[in-house]
């Protein structure tokens, strides 16, 4: 019996220019990496196979990560898409079971990943006859990774029955996706030098069972939300009460009246706003930012603390000179927060219908842009900020950061500055598109580009084009990105695996030039962004007669 969700989808997914997009995106990306890396030898010979296995590898994680960010792109808007077109309630009084409905979503959204890895099949097969890796260990390659994108896609599916709002939905998969994507990889490259035998059992046999077993979790997860929905009635709900939540919350709460909850999300007012307060920020914060509920803020908080312990105890106390690691994991928290609250700022108002309104009120153009940028800016911040009070605190309790602290404290500038330019981007792109969904995809595409296509291009060219005026380039690039940054501080710290006292120190040392490039190119690109920012929304003032 034909599946008509499976049907519809299909279509609207396959024929969309998205899709080919993206297909073509995939695949020249990958391409260029291994025509890159391709070895430069004039004879390769099976006697060293190494610069081969390192290029498969490289492809292989390239391909996962990836595959790993664009599964949630085409499963986390698929409900909740239904509820922002009004359209929810009428699936679910469709003939249709909730089992047929999760089925025909999940498999529409898989598709066009499985698609995607498929295409990538003769890129492989030139790999092959280089030697360095067999079929078997392919064969694993891509059984694990198509087992993967399954459990992924699914896990964003149930994240879209959960949640009203595709962004919420999407950041929340983001969170709970890349903790395992990471440690995939992992596994792929520490196995491959110890064991082939263990890695080809591993992805081969043990990760497809648990897949499997994630997946039919999943599927009676979504299927029996669907069977009792409680976010249907006058058409969903569109604010939470957010006594019931605090009530029927599990886990972490927020509460607007305790610290430090309430430094970014203040207690909602009860008296009359002063005269020379914002309103726009005041609304924004007070009202506007969790009128859907803090489940995605609550969950996004409970994993990001959850993975900072073991990561903090790793970095920061057990092996101090991987300290800028932890750092990186800030960063890479701010750059996946920052835009759940800024992105949809000024989309949202189009969406509700509400920006014409806005514009005609007496309020100037920057008090509107700077409640908007400030709020989002706010939130995002505190949050990121929780996660550097270890930091903080390695710098008392460990005796060899006593003479880092300058190099602490200019990883912390970095970290603020990060903050700042990331809540930039979102604003320009909620005022460059029309939708929140599509705005919010827009700022995470723009800021991986900034912050993690350089430290990767850099890593690349130092290791397939080192000693080459093109790696000489792409390291001087690598200064648009805060992960690089971070890393270019200098730290000489113990050597925690030697116990003689007098042993030297390790030493990580310091490249000024790309650390001052950073804070230079990050002030360049806030000032031409807020100034496009500025103009693009002063016409569209002027044009509603402001």
């Amino acid at each position: 019996m034909a599946n008509p969700v499976l049907q519809r989808e299909l279509v609207a997914n396959l024929r969309s220019p998205r899709a080919f997009a993206l297909q073509a995106a995939f695949l020249l990306l990958l391409g260029a990496l291994v025509a890159m890396a391709w070895p430069s030898a004039p004879r390769l010979t099976l006697a060293n196979p190494e610069p081969a296995r390192r290029l498969v590898d490289l492809f292989f994680i390239g391909q996962f990560l990836l595959a790993s960010l664009t599964a949630p792109v085409f499963a986390a808007g698929a409900l909740t898409g239904e509820k922002e077109r009004k359209t929810y309630e009428l699936l679910l009084a469709s003939a249709l079971r909730p089992a047929q409905i999760v089925w025909g979503k999940w498999a529409a959204a898989l598709l066009p990943s499985v698609l995607l890895i498929v295409s990538t099949l003769p890129i492989v097969v030139l790999c092959l006859p280089l030697g360095g890796v067999s079929l078997y260990e392919v064969l694993a390659a891509y059984t694990a990774l198509l087992a993967a994108l399954a459990c992924f896609s699914l896990f964003s599916l149930l994240c879209s029955a959960h949640f009203t709002r595709t962004t919420a939905a999407l950041v929340t998969s983001y969170f709970c996706i890349l903790p395992p994507a990471l440690v995939g990889v992992a596994l792929w490259q520490l196995l491959g030098e110890w064991s082939s035998g263990v890695r080809l059992a591993l992805f081969l046999g043990v990760l497809p069972a648990l897949s499997a077993g994630a997946c039919v979790l999943f599927f009676v997860l979504t299927s029996r939300k669907l069977w009792y929905p409680s976010d249907i009635g006058s058409e969903g709900r569109d604010i939470v009460d957010e006594q019931q939540e605090l009530r029927e919350a599990v886990g972490l709460v927020i509460s607007r009246d305790e610290f430090p909850d309430r430094l970014f999300a203040p207690a909602k007012r009860t008296d009359l706003l002063p005269d020379d307060a914002n309103p726009v920020l005041d609304k924004e914060l007070r009202s506007e930012l969790f009128s859907q509920g803090t489940l995605m803020p609550r969950v996004v908080i409970q994993i990001s603390l959850l993975l900072a312990v073991p990561l903090m105890g790793a970095c920061l106390y057990l092996i101090p000179i991987f300290a800028p690691w932890y750092l990186a994991y800030v960063l890479l928290f701010n750059m996946l927060t920052a835009p759940v609250f800024t992105a949809g700022s000024v989309s949202g108002e189009r969406e509700r219908r509400t920006l014409d309104l806005l514009l005609v009120t007496t309020l100037r153009p920057g008090t509107i842009l700077w409640g908007k940028l400030f709020s989002g800016l706010r939130v995002s911040s505190v949050l990121t900020m929780f996660l550097m009070w270890p930091v903080a605190l390695a710098c008392v309790l460990v005796p060899e950061y006593y003479a880092n602290l300058p190099t602490f404290a200019g990883m912390l500038a970095v970290v603020a500055v990060t903050c700042i330019v990331s809540s930039v981007v979102s604003l320009f792109c909620s005022v460059s598109f029309q939708k929140s969904y599509v705005s919010l995809t827009a700022a995470y595409l723009a800021l991986g580009c900034l912050y993690l296509l350089p430290p990767a291009a850099d890593y690349f060219a130092r290791t397939y084009l080192s000693e080459t005026p093109a790696a000489s380039a792409v390291h001087t690039a690598a200064a648009a990105s805060p992960f690089s940054a971070v890393f270019a501080f200098p730290l000489e710290v113990k050597n925690p695996n030697d116990p003689n006292p007098n042993a030297p120190k390790l030493i990580r040392p310091a490249d000024w030039p790309l650390v001052a490039g950073y804070f230079a190119a990050q002030a360049i690109l806030v000032l031409l962004l807020l100034a496009f920012i500025q103009r693009t929304f002063r016409n569209r003032y002027d044009a509603a007669g402001g």
